[in-house]
């Protein structure tokens, strides 16, 4: 895994549990601004999907990355449930990482 990767999950195991926060702000807080679309595919290729928090990343806008319909997104939905974040069908309302 490159140096970029590496970063990406530094920042990804910081967000704190019960958090969310953008896939752009997860790409500034590794050094890499404007690289929202690695962290993307970093998630996607994640080896350890269990341990790493994927599910606590959403769009700036608040709406999910995922479709409810398919189960990463339900799974995504059902963590942060569990968690305690706050949430309508299709947005998360908070609370927004802010470090």
């Amino acid at each position: 895994m490159g140096e970029k990767q590496q970063a990406i999950l530094m920042a990804l195991n910081a967000i704190p549990e019960g958090h969310v926060t953008s896939y752009g702000e997860v790409a500034r807080r590794a050094g890499l601004p404007g690289y929202a679309r690695m962290v993307c595919r970093v998630l996607r290729d994640l080896p350890d999907r269990g341990t790493t928090p994927w599910w606590r990343v959403i769009r700036a806008d608040g709406r999910f990355g995922m479709d409810e319909d398919c189960s990463a997104g339900r799974e995504q939905r059902q963590r942060l449930r569990a968690e305690g974040v706050s949430m309508t069908a299709s947005k998360v309302t908070g609370p927004w990482w802010q470090p």
